[in-house]
Protein backbone atom coordinates (compact mmCIF):
# COMPACT_ATOMS: atom_id res chain seq x y z
CA UNK A 1 0.00 0.00 0.00
CA UNK A 2 1.69 3.77 -0.99
CA UNK A 3 0.65 6.90 0.11
CA UNK A 4 -1.13 8.85 -2.82
CA UNK A 5 -1.67 12.58 -2.31
CA UNK A 6 -4.54 13.80 -5.07
CA UNK A 7 -4.63 17.43 -5.70
CA UNK A 8 -8.08 18.50 -5.98
CA UNK A 9 -9.03 21.39 -8.09
CA UNK A 10 -11.79 23.44 -7.77
CA UNK A 11 -12.95 26.61 -8.84
CA UNK A 12 -15.36 29.36 -7.49
CA UNK A 13 -16.21 26.69 -5.11
CA UNK A 14 -16.90 23.91 -7.99
CA UNK A 15 -14.52 21.00 -7.64
CA UNK A 16 -13.49 19.24 -10.70
CA UNK A 17 -14.89 15.60 -11.73
CA UNK A 18 -11.36 14.97 -12.91
CA UNK A 19 -9.28 15.09 -9.87
CA UNK A 20 -12.21 12.20 -7.98
CA UNK A 21 -11.23 9.68 -11.10
CA UNK A 22 -7.97 10.40 -9.36
CA UNK A 23 -9.20 9.82 -6.16
CA UNK A 24 -10.75 6.79 -6.23
CA UNK A 25 -8.32 4.87 -8.70
CA UNK A 26 -6.23 5.33 -5.70
CA UNK A 27 -8.84 4.23 -3.24
CA UNK A 28 -10.09 1.33 -5.29
CA UNK A 29 -6.30 -0.05 -5.24
CA UNK A 30 -6.21 0.49 -1.36
CA UNK A 31 -4.16 3.60 -1.28
CA UNK A 32 -4.16 5.58 1.75
CA UNK A 33 -5.46 7.97 0.04
CA UNK A 34 -4.91 12.05 0.94
CA UNK A 35 -6.66 14.99 -1.17
CA UNK A 36 -5.56 18.64 -0.41
CA UNK A 37 -7.87 21.33 -1.61
CA UNK A 38 -6.51 24.83 -1.90
CA UNK A 39 -8.48 28.01 -2.23
CA UNK A 40 -10.12 30.15 0.05
CA UNK A 41 -13.05 28.80 2.21
CA UNK A 42 -12.79 25.39 0.75
CA UNK A 43 -13.33 23.29 3.80
CA UNK A 44 -16.83 22.56 2.60
CA UNK A 45 -15.49 20.76 -0.20
CA UNK A 46 -14.12 18.16 1.68
CA UNK A 47 -17.01 16.07 2.55
CA UNK A 48 -17.39 15.40 -1.54
CA UNK A 49 -13.44 13.88 -1.25
CA UNK A 50 -14.46 11.70 0.98
CA UNK A 51 -17.68 10.29 -0.82
CA UNK A 52 -14.95 9.18 -3.27
CA UNK A 53 -12.61 7.50 -0.92
CA UNK A 54 -10.11 10.22 -0.09
CA UNK A 55 -8.93 8.39 3.39
CA UNK A 56 -7.87 11.87 4.53
CA UNK A 57 -8.78 14.92 3.42
CA UNK A 58 -6.26 18.70 3.88
CA UNK A 59 -7.59 22.16 3.65
CA UNK A 60 -5.07 25.03 2.57
CA UNK A 61 -6.86 28.44 3.02
CA UNK A 62 -6.15 31.88 2.43
CA UNK A 63 -7.41 35.04 1.34
CA UNK A 64 -4.84 35.08 -1.49
CA UNK A 65 -5.70 31.62 -2.52
CA UNK A 66 -8.92 32.87 -3.72
CA UNK A 67 -7.68 32.76 -7.45
CA UNK A 68 -5.17 30.73 -8.88
CA UNK A 69 -1.48 31.83 -9.43
CA UNK A 70 1.13 29.54 -9.81
CA UNK A 71 3.56 31.59 -7.67
CA UNK A 72 0.64 30.92 -4.44
CA UNK A 73 -0.26 27.28 -5.38
CA UNK A 74 2.80 25.76 -5.87
CA UNK A 75 3.75 26.90 -2.28
CA UNK A 76 0.69 25.89 -0.74
CA UNK A 77 0.72 22.09 -2.52
CA UNK A 78 4.87 22.40 -2.23
CA UNK A 79 3.80 22.76 2.10
CA UNK A 80 1.42 20.23 1.98
CA UNK A 81 4.13 17.86 0.33
CA UNK A 82 6.61 18.25 3.20
CA UNK A 83 3.24 17.82 5.96
CA UNK A 84 2.28 14.59 4.22
CA UNK A 85 5.11 12.73 2.97
CA UNK A 86 3.38 11.13 -0.19
CA UNK A 87 5.39 8.17 -1.86
CA UNK A 88 3.18 10.14 -5.02
CA UNK A 89 1.24 12.98 -5.92
CA UNK A 90 -1.06 13.28 -8.71
CA UNK A 91 -3.30 15.39 -10.68
CA UNK A 92 -5.65 16.01 -13.63
CA UNK A 93 -4.10 17.18 -17.03
CA UNK A 94 -5.98 20.08 -16.79
CA UNK A 95 -4.75 23.94 -17.35
CA UNK A 96 -4.37 24.15 -13.96
CA UNK A 97 -2.63 20.72 -13.79
CA UNK A 98 -0.28 20.94 -16.22
CA UNK A 99 1.14 23.83 -14.87
CA UNK A 100 1.23 23.27 -11.08
CA UNK A 101 2.85 20.44 -10.94
CA UNK A 102 6.05 20.51 -12.82
CA UNK A 103 6.65 23.85 -10.65
CA UNK A 104 5.94 21.82 -7.91
CA UNK A 105 8.09 18.83 -9.23
CA UNK A 106 11.57 20.99 -9.87
CA UNK A 107 10.81 22.49 -6.06
CA UNK A 108 10.95 18.54 -4.57
CA UNK A 109 13.13 17.80 -7.10
CA UNK A 110 10.76 14.77 -8.42
CA UNK A 111 9.97 12.98 -11.06
CA UNK A 112 7.06 13.75 -13.47
CA UNK A 113 4.64 12.04 -16.30
CA UNK A 114 2.78 14.52 -17.64
CA UNK A 115 -0.60 13.53 -19.81
CA UNK A 116 -1.36 10.12 -18.86
CA UNK A 117 -4.07 8.08 -19.91
CA UNK A 118 -3.89 5.17 -17.37
CA UNK A 119 -2.54 4.34 -13.88
CA UNK A 120 -2.27 1.48 -11.93
CA UNK A 121 -0.49 0.10 -8.57
CA UNK A 122 1.62 -2.85 -8.23
CA UNK A 123 3.39 -3.84 -4.57
CA UNK A 124 2.87 0.17 -3.74
CA UNK A 125 4.35 0.95 -7.33
CA UNK A 126 2.97 3.70 -9.75
CA UNK A 127 2.81 2.61 -13.11
CA UNK A 128 1.31 4.76 -16.25
CA UNK A 129 0.31 4.21 -19.67
CA UNK A 130 1.63 7.77 -21.79
CA UNK A 131 1.11 8.62 -25.79
CA UNK A 132 4.21 9.68 -27.24
CA UNK A 133 4.43 10.88 -30.88
CA UNK A 134 1.45 12.21 -31.02
CA UNK A 135 -0.62 8.73 -29.90
CA UNK A 136 1.35 7.03 -32.33
CA UNK A 137 2.12 4.74 -29.25
CA UNK A 138 2.05 3.90 -26.30
CA UNK A 139 4.83 4.32 -23.25
CA UNK A 140 4.42 2.21 -20.04
CA UNK A 141 6.28 4.27 -17.44
CA UNK A 142 7.36 3.69 -14.14
CA UNK A 143 9.61 5.27 -11.91
CA UNK A 144 13.27 4.58 -10.61
CA UNK A 145 15.24 5.42 -7.67
CA UNK A 146 13.95 7.43 -4.99
CA UNK A 147 12.54 10.95 -6.49
CA UNK A 148 8.39 11.68 -5.37
CA UNK A 149 6.55 10.16 -7.89
CA UNK A 150 4.20 12.97 -9.54
CA UNK A 151 1.50 12.50 -12.42
CA UNK A 152 -1.04 14.21 -14.33
CA UNK A 153 -3.98 12.23 -15.97
CA UNK A 154 -5.77 12.93 -18.58
CA UNK A 155 -9.36 13.38 -17.61
CA UNK A 156 -12.16 11.30 -18.62
CA UNK A 157 -9.53 8.43 -19.46
CA UNK A 158 -10.14 6.53 -16.03
CA UNK A 159 -13.64 7.34 -15.35
CA UNK A 160 -16.13 8.36 -12.02
CA UNK A 161 -16.26 6.03 -9.30
CA UNK A 162 -19.94 5.97 -7.78
CA UNK A 163 -19.81 8.28 -4.85
CA UNK A 164 -20.27 6.56 -1.46
CA UNK A 165 -22.16 9.74 0.45
CA UNK A 166 -22.16 7.94 3.62
CA UNK A 167 -17.77 8.79 4.15
CA UNK A 168 -17.41 11.53 5.69
CA UNK A 169 -14.16 13.66 6.45
CA UNK A 170 -12.87 15.39 9.25
CA UNK A 171 -10.29 17.86 7.40
CA UNK A 172 -6.85 18.86 8.54
CA UNK A 173 -5.81 22.48 7.64
CA UNK A 174 -2.79 22.89 6.34
CA UNK A 175 -0.56 26.51 7.12
CA UNK A 176 1.42 28.00 4.46
CA UNK A 177 3.41 31.37 4.51
CA UNK A 178 2.50 33.41 1.77
CA UNK A 179 4.49 37.00 2.32
CA UNK A 180 6.83 38.29 -0.03
CA UNK A 181 4.54 36.79 -3.12
CA UNK A 182 5.51 38.54 -6.34
CA UNK A 183 2.41 38.29 -8.31
CA UNK A 184 -1.23 39.09 -7.35
CA UNK A 185 -4.19 38.01 -9.67
CA UNK A 186 -6.83 41.12 -9.59
CA UNK A 187 -9.53 40.04 -11.41
CA UNK A 188 -10.54 36.89 -13.20
CA UNK A 189 -12.55 37.55 -16.56
CA UNK A 190 -14.70 34.57 -17.47
CA UNK A 191 -15.81 33.58 -20.90
CA UNK A 192 -20.34 33.92 -21.65
CA UNK A 193 -20.60 30.37 -22.68
CA UNK A 194 -22.44 28.02 -20.53
CA UNK A 195 -21.32 25.05 -22.29
CA UNK A 196 -18.87 22.66 -20.44
CA UNK A 197 -14.91 23.21 -20.97
CA UNK A 198 -14.00 20.57 -24.22
CA UNK A 199 -11.07 18.88 -21.98
CA UNK A 200 -14.30 17.89 -19.30
CA UNK A 201 -17.03 16.97 -21.32
CA UNK A 202 -18.36 13.65 -21.68
CA UNK A 203 -19.34 14.70 -25.47
CA UNK A 204 -17.70 16.94 -28.04
CA UNK A 205 -18.94 17.35 -31.04
CA UNK A 206 -16.44 19.05 -33.04
CA UNK A 207 -16.15 21.25 -36.37
CA UNK A 208 -13.50 21.99 -39.07
CA UNK A 209 -12.70 24.26 -41.89
CA UNK A 210 -15.73 22.63 -44.33
CA UNK A 211 -18.53 25.08 -41.97
CA UNK A 212 -17.13 27.67 -43.75
CA UNK A 213 -17.81 30.53 -40.94
CA UNK A 214 -18.78 31.15 -37.74
CA UNK A 215 -22.01 31.82 -38.36
CA UNK A 216 -22.15 28.09 -39.41
CA UNK A 217 -21.08 26.64 -36.37
CA UNK A 218 -24.45 27.40 -35.19
CA UNK A 219 -25.79 23.74 -36.37
CA UNK A 220 -23.04 22.44 -34.52
CA UNK A 221 -24.08 24.68 -31.05
CA UNK A 222 -27.69 23.61 -31.91
CA UNK A 223 -26.57 19.65 -31.34
CA UNK A 224 -24.14 20.12 -28.68
CA UNK A 225 -27.01 21.92 -26.61
CA UNK A 226 -29.76 19.38 -27.15
CA UNK A 227 -27.48 16.48 -25.83
CA UNK A 228 -24.91 18.55 -23.60
CA UNK A 229 -22.19 18.49 -25.81
CA UNK A 230 -19.12 21.13 -25.58
CA UNK A 231 -18.11 22.42 -28.94
CA UNK A 232 -14.96 21.67 -30.40
CA UNK A 233 -12.69 23.07 -33.29
CA UNK A 234 -10.03 21.84 -35.24
CA UNK A 235 -7.25 23.67 -35.87
CA UNK A 236 -8.15 24.85 -39.24
CA UNK A 237 -11.36 26.52 -38.18
CA UNK A 238 -9.21 28.18 -35.52
CA UNK A 239 -7.34 29.50 -37.50
CA UNK A 240 -9.56 30.88 -40.05
CA UNK A 241 -11.48 32.53 -36.60
CA UNK A 242 -14.28 30.27 -36.63
CA UNK A 243 -13.36 29.72 -33.20
CA UNK A 244 -11.98 31.02 -30.49
CA UNK A 245 -8.55 29.26 -29.54
CA UNK A 246 -10.11 27.71 -26.35
CA UNK A 247 -12.22 25.40 -28.31
CA UNK A 248 -9.02 24.25 -30.80
CA UNK A 249 -8.87 20.03 -30.18
CA UNK A 250 -5.34 18.95 -30.98
CA UNK A 251 -1.63 19.08 -30.52
CA UNK A 252 -1.55 22.55 -30.73
CA UNK A 253 -4.88 22.76 -28.38
CA UNK A 254 -6.45 20.67 -25.93
CA UNK A 255 -6.47 17.01 -25.22
CA UNK A 256 -9.61 15.34 -24.93
CA UNK A 257 -10.87 12.33 -23.77
CA UNK A 258 -14.52 12.20 -23.93
CA UNK A 259 -17.00 9.36 -24.01
CA UNK A 260 -18.23 10.58 -27.40
CA UNK A 261 -16.60 12.56 -29.80
CA UNK A 262 -18.39 13.62 -33.30
CA UNK A 263 -16.06 15.15 -35.76
CA UNK A 264 -17.72 17.59 -38.62
CA UNK A 265 -15.95 17.72 -41.75
CA UNK A 266 -12.79 17.61 -40.09
CA UNK A 267 -10.36 15.38 -42.15
CA UNK A 268 -8.02 13.77 -39.50
CA UNK A 269 -5.05 15.45 -39.65
CA UNK A 270 -2.25 14.12 -37.29
CA UNK A 271 -2.30 16.83 -35.13
CA UNK A 272 -6.18 16.81 -34.93
CA UNK A 273 -6.02 13.07 -34.27
CA UNK A 274 -3.41 13.78 -31.39
CA UNK A 275 -5.94 15.97 -29.91
CA UNK A 276 -9.06 12.99 -29.66
CA UNK A 277 -7.68 9.31 -30.56
CA UNK A 278 -8.42 8.34 -27.46
CA UNK A 279 -11.81 9.36 -26.77
CA UNK A 280 -14.47 6.32 -25.90
CA UNK A 281 -16.51 6.58 -28.88
CA UNK A 282 -15.81 8.12 -32.49
CA UNK A 283 -17.70 9.18 -34.83
CA UNK A 284 -17.05 10.94 -38.50
CA UNK A 285 -18.84 12.94 -40.79
CA UNK A 286 -17.37 13.59 -43.77
CA UNK A 287 -17.72 14.26 -47.30
CA UNK A 288 -14.84 12.37 -48.46
CA UNK A 289 -14.96 8.56 -47.81
CA UNK A 290 -10.96 8.54 -48.32
CA UNK A 291 -10.35 10.78 -44.95
CA UNK A 292 -8.00 9.43 -42.57
CA UNK A 293 -10.30 10.34 -39.60
CA UNK A 294 -12.38 7.35 -40.76
CA UNK A 295 -9.21 5.39 -40.16
CA UNK A 296 -9.70 5.88 -36.15
CA UNK A 297 -13.85 6.13 -35.78
CA UNK A 298 -15.70 3.75 -34.61
CA UNK A 299 -18.81 4.78 -36.79
CA UNK A 300 -18.55 6.96 -40.21
CA UNK A 301 -21.14 8.88 -41.94
CA UNK A 302 -20.33 9.61 -45.64
CA UNK A 303 -22.03 12.70 -46.25
CA UNK A 304 -22.45 16.35 -45.89
CA UNK A 305 -22.63 17.88 -42.60
CA UNK A 306 -24.76 20.53 -43.31
CA UNK A 307 -27.14 17.69 -43.95
CA UNK A 308 -26.58 15.07 -41.47
CA UNK A 309 -25.62 17.30 -37.93
CA UNK A 310 -29.68 18.76 -38.66
CA UNK A 311 -30.76 15.54 -39.16
CA UNK A 312 -28.81 14.06 -36.02
CA UNK A 313 -30.29 17.10 -33.92
CA UNK A 314 -34.19 16.03 -34.80
CA UNK A 315 -33.12 12.96 -33.32
CA UNK A 316 -31.68 13.79 -30.64
CA UNK A 317 -34.19 15.83 -29.54
CA UNK A 318 -36.70 12.83 -30.30
CA UNK A 319 -34.24 10.79 -27.76
CA UNK A 320 -34.35 13.44 -25.31
CA UNK A 321 -38.21 13.37 -25.49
Amino acid sequence: MAKILVYVEQRDGKTKKASFELVGASAAAGNETHAVLIGDAVTALAAECAHYGATKVHVVQDAQLKYYSNEAYSKALSQAIKTISPDAVLAAHTPIGKDLLPTVAALHDGALATDCTALSFSGGKLTLKRPMYSGKVIADVEFTGTSLAMATVRANSIGLPKPDTSKTADPSQISVDLSGLKTKILEVVKGNSARPDVTEAAIVISGGRSLKSAENFKIIEDAADVIGAAVGASRAAVDAGYRPHRDQVGQTGKVVSPALYIACGISGAIQHLAGMRTSKVIVAINTDPQAPIFQVADYGIVGDLFQVVPALTAEFKKLKE
